[in-house]
């Protein structure tokens, strides 16, 4: 029988496994969630211009400004993206000159990435927070990420009750293979370290009921036998 202590998941395992889980994500899904992202600038951006023709140029304008910043962030040139080249744009600039325009909020998202990338936590909370919720099909991916990032960073810092609603709240953004197992384990392991069993069961139960192809299925098995 395995001891108390080999059940107990520690805030030190809960930190490893939400950072682990998300680099992961990203080199896996890295050309996924990039043409994702540009989906959706030409998305929103139609929508945008169509519903308001008194403010295409405008969301043109954004579009055309962030485009550079978006081909820094493929490069992995994360602080470039971020402050421009010096004849682009960055990001920065552009949430600050089209902050009301849906090309403004997701260059938000794209920045508090950037930020993650380099570590700043501080500042990739702030400029995650910025992100408003888009609709569509690819735009929910981005609304399940979001979340979930800041979701990491709150556990990161120890504030496992944050992190929790976060990771709910990107379950049910986007609930799809792709995104929902990941967020959901990570959901399991965070309400586990808070003390809530019947929470973490629950959290389990659904990747192994609904997501049982998924890669976060393959040892869920362990993770429930371990709390029942």
């Amino acid at each position: 029988m395995a001891t108390k202590k080999n059940q107990e998941i520690t805030h030190e395992e809960v930190v490893t496994e939400a950072v682990s889980k998300t680099e992961q994500f990203f080199q896996k899904n890295e050309k996924l969630i990039t043409w994702v992202l540009v989906a959706i600038i030409v998305i929103i951006g139609g929508y945008f211009a169509n519903k308001y023709l008194i403010a295409q140029p405008r969301a043109e304008k954004a579009s055309a400004e962030m485009f550079a910043a978006v081909q820094q962030f493929n490069a992995e040139q994360w602080q470039v993206a971020l402050d421009g080249d010096g004849n682009n744009a960055g990001f920065i600039e552009v949430v600050e000159n089209y902050a009301t325009t849906p090309q403004g909020s997701l260059a938000a998202h794209y920045a508090g990435v950037a930020y993650l990338k380099l570590g700043d936590k501080e500042n990739a909370l702030k400029y995650l927070g910025k992100y408003r919720k888009a609709s569509g099909a690819p735009a929910e991916i981005v609304n399940a990420q979001n979340a979930g990032l800041q979701g990491d960073i709150y556990a990161d810092g120890g504030d496992l009750k944050k992190a929790a609603a976060l990771y709910k709240k990107a379950v049910k953004a986007s609930d799809n293979s792709l995104t929902a197992p990941v967020y959901l384990k990570k959901l399991g392991m965070v309400e586990e370290q808070l003390g809530d069993t019947a929470a973490a069961l629950e959290a389990y139960q659904r990747i192994a009921d609904e997501y049982y192809n998924s890669l976060e299925a393959r040892d869920i098995d362990t993770y429930i036998g371990r709390l029942q």
